[in-house]
C-alpha cells in the first residue's frame, strides 16, 4: 500500500535533547519503574491473545531493559533489538542483556536462527533497521516523549514484516490532571506535556498504513503520602521536556499557590492521588494492495 506524503504532527514542542539529558540518569528514573511494570505486565496479557512467533523484536524505548527478559522469555527463538534515545538507558540495558548472553549461546546451538539482544541508541523516527526486518514492535509508556509520533508510527510500519504487529502503550491527555491544575493556579506556564488524544493516534495508525488498530485506555490513580513525594516522581517520570517551559526557577510565591493548589486535592484519606491515563494500542501491517509502479495486487487462492 503506498501512502501519500503529508506534513508531520507534532504533538508539542518536545525538546529531544532535553528528554535524553533527563534520562540520562537511569537512578533517578528507576523510582517510577513500578508503573512501567505493571503496564509491561498487562501489555503482555494481551500479546498472549496473538499468536504470532516472530524472528525480529524491537524494544522501541526499552530504557534499563527490563523488557528485553519478558520478549526474550516468550520468544527465545527471535532477535531482539532493544532501542532507546538515551545512551545512558542503553549502558543501563547491557547488564540484564548480559545475563541473558549465555542462555543465547546455547539456544543458537539449537535452533536455526540467530536468537539474541542487540542494543541501539537511536531515533524512533529513523530507525538503523532495514525494511521489513522485523515481526513484532514493543514499545511501553515511551512513545509520548516524541514530537511527532506520525513519523514514528511510518517508521515502525517500513520495519515491520507483512503482517507484523505492532503493540504500545503511552500517556493520555489525563495524565498528571492533578499536577497540571494546580500548576495552573500558580503561572501560564505549561509544566506538563499535553498528551496526545486516543483517536489521534488511531488517525495517524490509519494515515500510515497499518490495518484496523485497535485502541483503548484505563485510568490509574496513584497515590503518595505527601505533595514532596508526588512531585518527586512526576520529575521522575521525565520532568518537562517541553521547547516552550520556563527556563528560570519558580518563584517563591508561585510555588507556594501551587503547592497550595494541590492541598486543596488532597483525599479524605490524607494521601495525593496521581492520575495515568494509560493508551493501549495495537495494529498489523497489512499486504500491500498496489506495487511499487502503483499497478493493484489481486491475490488468488485455491478453493
Amino acid at each position: 500500500m503506498l501512502v501519500p506524503p503529508t506534513a508531520p504532527k507534532m504533538s508539542a514542542p518536545i525538546d529531544m535533547l532535553r528528554v535524553r539529558e533527563l534520562f540520562s540518569r537511569p537512578d533517578r528514573v528507576l523510582p517510577t519503574d513500578f508503573l512501567r511494570r505493571e503496564i509491561a505486565s498487562r501489555m503482555h496479557d494481551r500479546l498472549q491473545l496473538v499468536k504470532i512467533a516472530p524472528r525480529g523484536v524491537l524494544d522501541a524505548g526499552c530504557g534499563a531493559g527490563a523488557d528485553l527478559a519478558l520478549l526474550h522469555k516468550d520468544f527465545p527463538a527471535a532477535r531482539i533489538v532493544g532501542l532507546d534515545a538515551a545512551p545512558a538507558m542503553i549502558e543501563a540495558a547491557r547488564v540484564p542483556a548480559s545475563k541473558l548472553a549465555a542462555l543465547n549461546q546455547f539456544l543458537a546451538k539449537l535452533l536455526p536462527v540467530k536468537a539474541g539482544i542487540d542494543l541501539v541508541c537511536g531515533d524512533f523516527a529513523r530507525l538503523p533497521l532495514g525494511l521489513s526486518s522485523i515481526d513484532l514492535v514493543w514499545s511501553n509508556l515511551a512513545l509520548h516523549w516524541h514530537p511527532q509520533p506520525d513519523l514514528v508510527f511510518a517508521e515502525w510500519r517500513r520495519v515491520l514484516s507483512v503482517d507484523g504487529l505492532l503493540m504500545f502503550s503511552c500517556f493520555g491527555p489525563d495524565t498528571f490532571r492533578e499536577v497540571k491544575s494546580a500548576f495552573a493556579e500558580a503561572d501560564l506556564a505549561p509544566h506538563a506535556l499535553p498528551f496526545v488524544d486516543m483517536h489521534d493516534f488511531g488517525d495517524m495508525l490509519v494515515n500510515v498504513g497499518f490495518a484496523t488498530p485497535v485502541l483503548d485506555m484505563e485510568i490509574i490513580t496513584v497515590t503518595y503520602p505527601t505533595a514532596a513525594a508526588l512531585l518527586a516522581d512526576v520529575r521522575a517520570w521525565g520532568g518537562n521536556p517541553l521547547r516552550t517551559r520556563y527556563r528560570a526557577l519558580m518563584g517563591k510565591a508561585s510555588w507556594q499557590r501551587m503547592l497550595g493548589a494541590l492541598e486543596k486535592l488532597r483525599r479524605p484519606d490524607g494521601t495525593f492521588g496521581l492520575t495515568f491515563e494509560i493508551l493501549y494500542g495495537h495494529a498489523f501491517r497489512p499486504a500491500p494492495r498496489l506495487t511499487a509502479a502503483g499497478d493493484a495486487i489481486i491475490r488468488f487462492t485455491r478453493p
